[in-house]
């Protein structure tokens, strides 16, 4: 199955397969549990029926914009293509994709509505995702009422923002939380995440952020492995990490924190979902998140 569905009753099929066709799709038959079988497989889905049938559908589905999939609603006679789930995380963009075959695109999201990019599709057009995503909400705004700057800073650099500065990094999928004995040379900081990324058969373009905690600032090693790598190194407060809820437990409790390496990972992570719990390689902790 390809990662865009799309979703109709017998009767539309044959203006399901010319969107389908489209955009290079696969076609399903609705049935009563057929949004429940794809919603965490597919990226992008068109539901080519009414609106009401689709919310009653996928309501219980719905768990965090961030993970759920694109989700465009076309209108029976192919009039419109409303943007219902996700409309700045690709739903937006497929319902323009759909303007091809005529479709009119019902945009809703403010930003967009009014002619501006907001910062998730900041983000896209510079081939990165949002760090923070909680601030998306007040940098938005702040679109809709003016300008908001777009800072480029190349590193090796120490950057603070506050809650409404949206931090953009390099694409990718997985978050690495790393802890270390105090004075871990480099050499043995780059060596445990080469070990850790063979053993989940990840490459180090697949990792867009590693992960420790403020009191590591100090760690010339810590910092001078990861500078070296391809993803930059943040530095999380106590209490975003203990926000968290890792899985093992952790003797980082002394020091008042509910652990290093698994809840950096897990503050990274976009899906919240551990690949590797914490591993201990000499020094050196890590711990992976997707």
């Amino acid at each position: 199955m390809n990662d865009t569905v799309v979703i109709a009753f017998p009767r539309s099929f044959s203006q399901a397969q010319k969107i389908a066709l489209h955009l290079d799709a696969t076609l399903l038959q609705y049935d009563a549990g057929v949004f429940a079988r794809v919603f965490e497989s597919a990226r992008r889905i068109v539901a080519l029926m009414a609106t009401g049938i689709v919310v009653r559908s996928v309501a219980p589905l719905l768990r965090d914009k961030w993970i759920d999939p694109a989700l465009v609603v076309v209108s029976p006679d192919l009039a419109y293509a409303v943007p219902l789930i996700g409309g700045h995380h690709g739903a937006n963009e497929l319902a323009y994709e759909l303007a091809a075959l005529g479709i009119r695109p019902v945009i809703t999201t403010a930003t967009e509505a009014a002619g501006k990019e907001s910062a998730e599709m900041i983000a896209q057009r510079y081939g990165c995702d949002i760090l923070n995503r909680d601030s998306t909400r007040s940098v938005n705004a702040a679109i809709l009422d003016g300008e908001v700057p777009v800072y480029a800073v190349n590193g090796p650099a120490i950057i603070i923002g506050g809650p409404g500065v949206s931090v953009l990094l390099t694409r990718g999928v997985y978050g690495v939380g790393v802890g270390c004995r105090k004075g871990v040379r480099k050499e043995e900081v780059l060596d445990a995440i080469s070990q850790a990324l063979t053993s989940c058969g990840i490459s180090q373009g697949e990792v867009y952020a590693f992960a420790t905690t403020v009191k590591k600032m100090g760690e010339r090693g810590l910092i001078g492995a990861i500078a070296s790598l391809s993803a930059g190194l943040i530095f999380l407060d106590d209490q975003t990490i203990n926000a968290q809820h890792p899985r093992s437990p952790s003797r980082a409790g002394r020091i008042g924190l509910a652990g290093v390496a698994e809840p950096c990972a897990l503050a990274l992570s976009k899906h919240k979902e551990l690949v590797m719990e914490k591993t201990v390689y000499g020094k050196v902790t890590v711990a992976i998140a997707r």
